[in-house]
């Protein structure tokens, strides 16, 4: 049984989906959680009191993680207000469907620092904390289009690409300092939003997509497992054997 009693995580993007999901995980295998949103106020409400009703703490914290000023303003709120954070989940993302030839170099840097540079950012903010007390789990949530090439757009794809790149880059440089680092790569999962119809059911070969519950369930088994690191777990149903 995975324990996270003592632990404080931190997940970016939790007020829908995959990170509410995550946040809501953690919580049940005993973290108490920081639940970071942007615009989804409602939702990241709605986090903190399934966390609450779990029995752990909660705060809710508003940034833009692609923002380094932001980002160190979460950093010092959240441990100020909840604890020093032993657990990150990189979650924060955003995606933005356009042909190759219509993305200009505007598009390009938008997509890359929500995907790509926001991990880099959270992660310098919260590594420190974790090398001094010789303890941490970090898990970045990526995409299977990093493998399969995508169809969201080049710029998605090239930044979850960097995000599994980072992510061994991390691990290898942490990996005698009691910090794992690894990847989750979802695809074709069901969110709720207008893209989830039969048409994509149909492209996975297990006959469904995947649940947000899933892709936080791998989260939690990459942050409870020690001897694991610089690694990509993928859930796709069996759209992509690695």
């Amino acid at each position: 049984m995975i324990d996270f009693s003592g632990r404080t995580a931190l997940v970016t993007g939790a007020g829908l989906g995959i990170g509410q999901a995550c946040a809501v995980a953690l919580a049940r295998h005993g973290a108490d959680v920081a639940i970071n949103y942007l615009t989804s106020a409602e939702g990241a409400r709605e986090t903190r009191a399934q966390v609450e009703a779990l029995g752990r703490k909660a705060i809710v914290v508003q940034a833009d993680v692609s923002k380094s000023d932001q980002v160190r303003a979460m950093a010092e709120e959240v441990e100020r207000l909840l604890a020093p954070v032993d657990i990150l989940v990189n979650n924060a993302g955003w995606a933005r469907m356009q042909p190759m030839e219509e993305i200009t170099e505007a598009d390009w840097d938008e997509v890359i620092a929500v995907n790509l540079k926001s991990v880099f950012l959270v992660t310098g903010a919260l590594l420190p904390g974790m090398q001094q007390r010789g303890w941490g789990r970090i898990v970045n949530v990526s995409s299977g289009a990093a493998q399969m090439g995508g169809g969201m757009g080049i710029h998605y794809t090239a930044a979850k690409g960097g995000v599994d790149a980072l992510t061994r880059a991390y691990a290898k440089r942490l990996v005698t300092e009691g910090i794992t680092v690894n990847t989750v790569a979802p695809i074709l999962i069901e969110t709720g939003s207008k893209r989830d119809n039969e048409a994509r059911r149909k492209m996975v070969p297990m006959g469904r997509q995947g649940t947000p519950q899933e892709v936080a369930d791998a989260v939690v088994l990459c942050a409870g497992t020690e001897f694991m690191t610089g690694q990509s777990v993928h859930m796709s149903g069996g759209v992509y054997y690695h």
